[in-house]
């Protein structure tokens, strides 16, 4: 199928055929099809951070943690992508077209990068906002110890918390705080010890 301007456009069991043997994720909006770049060092040292920090709160509780490899998909503008942590809290309800596909998340992180932040702050917090069971929307930067909580009220508008070095985030949805100097942490960066005399 095909736009007038001679844009391939695929269905979405396309899609899904495409990303069974793909070495890279795509998103799919609206018949596109859209490579998902890779992430620095930095950026998959925060992501696996902040679900581990995320996993041993939720321990015990009926919410799972999610990595990348989670689809997530929004039934009411069709996207189709890939947050960087998911929580499910719950039994995971799948999409009747693509049953590796999660539809109701609780809580979505994004790692900002300068390619991405646009975007996830734009477009994909406006898709993510469709999601009817989606209760907070975490952005963690990479070139500060910062991390923002957009948090879903009861008349649904969102409100914004955020937290820098030294201090905590409260994810009302789960019922943790996010230590900001917990998820930064860095083995490797600590003093080198000094040279003996």
């Amino acid at each position: 199928m095909d736009e007038p301007d001679g844009k391939r456009l695929y269905s979405y069991a396309e899609y899904l055929e495409q990303e069974r043997t793909s070495p890279t994720k795509h998103e799919f909006l609206n018949g596109e099809i859209f490579a998902m770049a890779g992430g620095t060092p930095e950026h998959a040292r925060l992501c696996l951070s902040v679900g581990a920090e995320l996993r041993a709160h939720l321990r015990g509780r009926p919410c799972v943690v999610y990595s990348s490899d989670l689809r997530v998909r929004v039934q009411a503008t069709g996207l189709s992508t890939y947050p960087d942590v998911s929580v499910v809290c719950g039994r995971i309800e799948r999409d009747p077209e693509d049953t590796d596909a999660a539809l109701n998340p609780v809580v979505l992180v994004e790692v900002l990068s300068d390619s991405s932040e646009a975007y996830d702050r734009g477009q994909k917090f406006a898709h993510y906002r469709c999601i009817p069971s989606l209760r907070e929307y975490v952005l963690v930067s990479q070139h500060e110890p910062r991390i923002e909580v957009f948090h879903r009220n009861e008349d649904g508008s969102w409100t914004l918390r955020e937290a820098r070095a030294g201090k905590g985030v409260e994810l009302q949805a789960i019922g943790c705080i996010l230590s900001v100097d917990d998820v930064y942490r860095d083995p490797l960066a600590q003093a080198a010890p000094a040279a003996e005399g």
